[in-house]
Formats: C-alpha cells, sequence, structure tokens
C-alpha cells in the first residue's frame, strides 16, 4: 500500500533539548518506516528572531547531523533544509492571500514572540504560521506530529487548504494533527510547571541539552527541583519527581510503576544520579556519531544534495499545481 505523507520540522536556534529528543526526534524514527516522511531544517523560520548568520549556518549542520545520528535514515525519508526549496517562500507569498490578518494575529506564536522580542516585532512574525502551513501543504501531508501547544499551527493549515480548495478547486489535502502524548511530556528540571526550553538564556540548569556531556548531565539533575517527602512515587502533587520519573521512564524504556517499585525505600539523593547516568548513557554514543559525521563534510553535503532535490520535485509539483489555478502565465 502507499504510504500515507508525514511532514515535521525543528528550527535550528537554540540547543536540543531531552524534551525534543523524546518528544520528537525520537519518535521520527519509528514514523519513518510508518510513513512517507519529510523532515527539515526550518531556517526559514528561524530568521524571524534576530540570528547571528554564522551561527545560524552552524547550527543548521549540527542539527541535521544530529538528525543522522539518532538514526534518520535518509534512504526511506526526506531530510533537508527548508530554505534550499524555494517553493516554501513562493507558497507563502500565495496563502497569504487567503489569510485572514484576524486569524493570523490571534496566533499564539505572534503573541509570545511579540512579547518575548519587542524590539523586533516584524512581519515575518505575524507570517510564520502562514509559512508552517505552506511547509506541510506543499508535500501534500495527511500527518503532521506535534504538540498540544502546536495543534493551532495545523488547524490554521487546515484552514487554509479547504479555503484554497474552496476558491480554487481541490488542490491540497487537507492535513491531520498526530498529538504527542501528554504523559511523555519533559518539563524543566527548575520550573516542572513549564517545558524544557531549547534557549539558551534561561536558567543554565533548567534544561538538558542533547550536546551537554556526562559531567554536565549529572550535575543538572543533581540540582533539580523535587520536595521534602524523600520518596519516589508519582503524583501530581510531586510535579518534580513525576518529571524526573518521566524522564527516567523515556530513556529506561520501563514504566512509572516499575520505576516506582525499582527506587522504593531509596532517597532522591540516588534517585537523581540514577537519572542522570540513564539519560547520559543514552547522549554519548549519540554526540559521538554527531562528531563523526560532522567531520565528513562530503557526506553531509551528499545527503543535503539528495533532500533538497527530493523535496524540491514533490514541492513544486504543488506549486506548479497552485500557479496554475490562480491563474499565473507559465509559458508552457
Amino acid at each position: 500500500m502507499k504510504k500515507k505523507i508525514m511532514y515535521s520540522a525543528i528550527q535550528p536556534s537554540g540547543k536540543l533539548t531531552i524534551g525534543n529528543y523524546v518528544g520528537a526526534v525520537r519518535n521520527w524514527l519509528r514514523l519513518q518506516h510508518e510513513y512517507k516522511c519529510y523532515f527539515a531544517v526550518a531556517d526559514l523560520h528561524a530568521i524571524t528572531v534576530r540570528q547571528d548568520p554564522e551561527a545560524l549556518r552552524k547550527r543548521t549542520l549540527e542539527l541535521v547531523s544530529l538528525y543522522l545520528a539518532c538514526g534518520i535514515d535518509p534512504s526511506v525519508c526526506t531530510l533537508y533544509i527548508q530554505s534550499q526549496v524555494s517553493a516554501h517562500a513562493a507558497l507563502c507569498w500565495t496563502l497569504n492571500t487567503v489569510t485572514y490578518v484576524g486569524e493570523a494575529s490571534r496566533m499564539t506564536q505572534f503573541k509570545d514572540k511579540s512579547q518575548k522580542h519587542s524590539d523586533n516585532i516584524n512581519m515575518g512574525l505575524m507570517d510564520y504560521p502562514v509559512l508552517m502551513a505552506a511547509d506541510i501543504l506543499l508535500y501534500q501531508a495527511q500527518y503532521v506530529p506535534v504538540g498540544a501547544d502546536q495543534k493551532q499551527h495545523v488547524e490554521l493549515a487546515r484552514d487554509l487548504a479547504l479555503r484554497f480548495n474552496s476558491r480554487y478547486g481541490e488542490t491540497f489535502t487537507v492535513p491531520e494533527p498526530l498529538i504527542g502524548k501528554d504523559e511523555g511530556r519533559i518539563a524543566s528540571l527548575q520550573d516542572p510547571s513549564k517545558k524544557m526550553s531549547k534557549s539558551e538564556t534561561e536558567n543554565p540548569n533548567a534544561s538538558v541539552y542533547l550536546s551537554d556531556d556526562r559531567d554536565t548531565i549529572l550535575r543538572k539533575f543533581k540540582r533539580a527541583v523535587t520536595d521534602s517527602e524523600n520518596c519516589v512515587r508519582f503524583s501530581e502533587e510531586k510535579s518534580g519527581i513525576s518529571n524526573l520519573l518521566r524522564i527516567y521512564c523515556a530513556f529506561k524504556g520501563c514504566t512509572i510503576a516499575e520505576a516506582e517499585r525499582e527506587f522504593e525505600g531509596k532517597g532522591y539523593g540516588t534517585f537523581k544520579l540514577a537519572v542522570g547516568e540513564t539519560v547520559a548513557d543514552v547522549l554519548t554514543p549519540i554526540q559521538s556519531e554527531q562528531a563523526r559525521i560532522l567531520g565528513d563534510r562530503a557526506y553531509l553535503n551528499e545527503q543535503l544534495a539528495k533532500g533538497k532535490r527530493s523535496a524540491s520535485y514533490a514541492a513544486w509539483k504543488t506549486l506548479s499545481e497552485v500557479y496554475r489555478k490562480v491563474g499565473f502565465y507559465r509559458g508552457d
């Protein structure tokens, strides 16, 4: 049977955390065999916030190499850099003409980033969700894996697809969100009411990055907030310990109940050390493989060129149909 299409992307801004790994990248390893997957490095989205050009280029390659090191297989999916496929920006412009100002200004992404970057409230921030819709619709994706906080963007993509189809005839597949499980959500080590952030300007002990070395990982878990009970059990009232249990189970491959039994009668110090060691054991070989891939620029460029060709073919096939529908003269 023909595989259904799935699209997902991550920005090369900030450092990926273990939350990004568990909530996104690791799931892609399974999804790439179940769907026809397009995985992108969303560098066009990244520049809605001021970026250092050299740092952006460096992080882009680091993210591609990290995808590969984690097990993303370019022989079964399409891995590419968003800015290398100009159809993304071209479709975004066309979709702008079927997007209402009110719905764009109501998007959570625009509100949040406008507050965080009040000195740089640019049109890209408002247009960010339309570009995301273009990302998805270009590849006729049926599914988009997102967290609950990103569902609004998929809903806009659905609205724009339906509106365009109604106005110009059937053109786009209307995508569905694949919502991640809440129980897999990994929160900040310093404030479990917030998700673990990619931003390096946050509390340095709040996030565990995929690039952190073993000593740093152990130190951050040692400083993770807990409570005064000194009993390792999962409970809504014990948000710090519950977060650590989620992390331990995600990296150990066990259930919450199994972890509770393992640490029954043991103190928080023993538990936090075990969580840190378990995470470090998983990340160390990924880091080694990423370093090896980064050192092989010819291989990286080869895989990116292959991904660009595959993504461009699919994207321009859709864009050509869009241009025909809206009435652009193509000279053929």
